[in-house]
């Protein structure tokens, strides 16, 4: 018994995969949890649009910017912007002081202050004009010495656009789109080949005179009219059973659908030519693509609250993009001009994935 336990500890000490899942796996996860789950708001970029530019404005902007929940973004001058920024995605939060404000405060003992949110993410989009609401209180108190509350004065007004009832499913149903999308492509396909290379039919493959393009797209082609299929259900099910309104292009959702799902699906071709055997392939496709695509995608936990590693690492995950390219389209009617850089992004991703599935794919059987 003794000998045999030795020799497993051998075994285990000899298989790399075996290690890094024991032992690399949980360091790995701690980190991510650690680092990306959190509720607090750090650095949320936000607009001001100060009508009345007096010493009181100036004042509260100072307070609100000294925090180290805000990063002033954009000083607008006209109330066009709001929307323009908002569906570009520049800013989370927009202030607007009304004209002459310090002149009303001091005759009127009122003034009015509009907090406008993009509720697209209800809770970052609550926790911030609580937090707004909560430094003009503040500010307010010093400056009066009175404790808000106790008589006029400065009068916070929140308005939530694209999501004024801060129902949590308006972020779910997009993001649990892109993860979904995500994982079933690119595990179904990271199976595929590596299935072929069990069942020893890749020999029937590899002496066909089909190009390894053309045994790619064979791959593939089957699993994007599937995909189409289940994101359009999706897409129903958020529409006619949650009420999530599809403000923006039909037509150009879906496009971006079947942009994204190329994508993930090249990505499982991809596993699928580096791995041996499907068992490999799935655990990849979950170790490396779920928790990524939940934790560093934007999807539940903001991407401005990580560190700046987590930040820069979440620019290569794809469904980070493809969250901001549903929500504009779902949530604020936005078109492609507001969303182009995204989409351009994943095509250069597809790309680049389709160029090394080809060159890693193997003519000849090891």
């Amino acid at each position: 018994m003794r000998g045999f336990i030795i020799k497993e500890f051998y075994h285990i000490f000899r298989d790399v995969r075996t290690m890094i899942i024991l032992f690399g796996m949980p360091v790995v996860q701690i980190l991510l949890f650690g680092f990306a789950l959190t509720n607090e708001i750090k650095n949320a970029r936000i607009g001001v649009l100060d009508h009345s530019k007096d010493v009181v404005t100036q004042g509260i902007i100072s307070r609100i910017t000294a925090s180290d929940y805000f990063l002033l973004e954009e000083n607008l001058v006209h109330e066009s912007e709001i929307e323009e920024n908002f569906r570009r995605g520049k800013v989370k939060q927009v202030i607007v002081f009304e004209e002459n404000f310090a002149e009303k405060l001091m005759r009127d003992q009122k003034a009015a202050i509009h907090i406008i949110g993009d509720a697209s993410d209800p809770n970052t989009a609550s926790l911030l004009a609580n937090y707004t609401e909560a430094i003009i209180r503040d500010y307010q108190a010093e400056m009066t010495g009175i404790q808000a509350g106790q008589q006029p004065g400065i009068i916070p007004e929140p308005q939530l656009l694209y999501n004024p009832e801060l129902k949590g499913v308006f972020m779910f149903v997009p993001g649990i789109i892109t993860v979904l999308l995500m994982l079933v492509c690119a595990m179904m396909t990271s199976i595929s080949i590596a299935r072929e290379k069990e069942l020893g039919t890749m020999e029937v493959l590899l002496v066909s005179p089909l190009k390894p393009i053309q045994i790619i797209a064979g791959k593939v082609v089957p699993y994007v009219l599937l995909s189409l299929i289940n994101a359009a259900t999706i897409v129903a099910l958020g529409y006619f059973v949650f009420g999530v309104p599809v403000r923006g292009s039909l037509l150009l959702l879906m496009l971006e659908a079947l942009l994204f799902i190329l994508m993930a699906l090249s990505l499982g071709i991809l596993i699928s030519t580096i791995s041996k055997n499907q068992q490999i392939a799935l655990m990849i496709s979950l170790a490396g693509l779920m928790m990524p695509a939940i934790l560093l995608s934007g999807f539940i936990f903001p991407v401005e609250n990580m560190p700046k590693l987590l930040q820069w690492l979440s620019n290569i995950i794809p469904a980070r993009w493809f969250i901001v390219i549903i929500k504009n389209i779902m949530l604020k009617g936005s078109g492609l001009q507001y969303i182009w850089k995204e989409t351009l992004i994943i095509i250069t991703m597809l790309v680049i994935l389709i160029g090394l599935s080809v060159k890693n794919f193997k003519v000849r059987l090891e």
